[in-house]
């Protein structure tokens, strides 16, 4: 169990250092952003609000971060 843990939030990790890459093209980003928005774990909700709240991002990849922060919270977390 703590194996699949670690392997989540190593994921998670990766995740939210690709879609904060702001040398990386922003449809790259936002991948990231919904791949976050579909691990559905409380850390991708915790990435997701820290990704809305980075000002370097443009206002659409922070909406977005936020879209899917609301589906994780709606979906029972």
């Amino acid at each position: 169990m703590t194996e699949k843990t670690d392997e989540a939030k190593n994921e998670v990790n990766k995740l939210v250092g690709i879609a904060s890459d702001l040398e990386l093209p922003s449809d790259v980003r936002t991948k990231a952003t919904q791949r976050l928005g579909n691990v559905g774990t409380h850390d991708a909700l915790l990435a997701l609000l820290g990704l809305a709240a980075k000002e370097t991002l443009s206002k659409g990849e922070r909406d977005l971060a936020l879209k899917y922060a609301r589906k994780i919270v709606k979906s029972g977390y």
